[in-house]
């Protein structure tokens, strides 16, 4: 990672990355033409799609969740450079690269400091031709053996010791051959323990069985789940 300072900004880069200041500029971006829509545009803080020099990229601002997010939006407590968010999830992101496993790959992050605060965006390569998981399951339900498959890659995440703090079907990823992880905030790497990676999949099944009442029409069953928890196991 490479680390450059800017007025009040801290621009950090992943190993290869031809990002610069610019990108995190949305009115620099419009400007340019380089939008491509977000992620949801229903949703509360989408992540911005963009291209540049014919690459897709995602623009993710973090944003605080649950009650303290009521109130104070966006802005975090500045206790070091290597105690941020985005460094973390940055440095956590080429880690796994390294892992090679399925992730979506970092290019960089900025860190604009304000006093004893701070606020962070960070960018990744778009997994162009992927949708979430609920997007798909809207659209039919999955095989016995893509439910496996799933299995077998949340296991490969933990058996590197990777804990997502937030794996839910909306940061599961997929396409016809393919599943990937997204959106490790405050995800880390710990020593594999049944006790957290227990805990990893059932916060997935609560996302499953609350998206079955939320989403009319998803294609899931709990025996799906039985054939996930298969792939897991084998």
């Amino acid at each position: 990672m490479q680390q450059s300072e800017h007025a009040d900004a801290t621009l950090l880069l992943a190993e290869n990355s031809p990002a610069s200041l610019e990108w995190f500029d949305r009115d620099w971006l419009k400007r340019g033409n380089k939008l491509c829509g977000n992620s949801d545009a229903s949703g509360r803080n989408p992540a911005l799609f963009f291209k540049v020099d014919g690459t897709d990229y995602v623009l993710r601002h973090y944003y605080r969740g649950g009650l303290p997010g009521k109130v104070i939006e966006d802005v975090y407590l500045w206790s070091g450079l290597e105690s941020t968010r985005a460094y973390k999830e940055l440095q956590l992101l080429e880690q796994m690269q390294q892992l090679g496993l399925p992730i979506c790959e970092p290019v960089a992050a900025k860190l604009d400091r304000q006093g004893f605060s701070y606020r962070a965006d960070l960018i990744t390569k778009r997994l162009v031709g992927c949708i979430d998981l609920v997007a798909a399951l809207r659209q039919g339900p999955l095989s016995a053996q893509r439910w496996q498959q799933l299995g077998q890659v949340i296991a490969q995440f933990h058996q590197a010791g990777v804990c997502h703090a937030d794996l839910n079907a909306r940061n599961i990823m997929l396409n016809d051959q393919q599943f990937y992880l997204i959106d490790f905030d405050q995800g880390k790497i710990r020593q594999p323990d049944s006790k957290w990676q227990q805990a990893n999949l059932a916060r997935l099944q609560r996302s499953l069985q609350k998206e079955l009442l939320r989403v009319k029409g998803l294609q899931w069953q709990e025996s799906d789940w039985q054939q996930l928890l298969k792939g897991y196991q084998a």
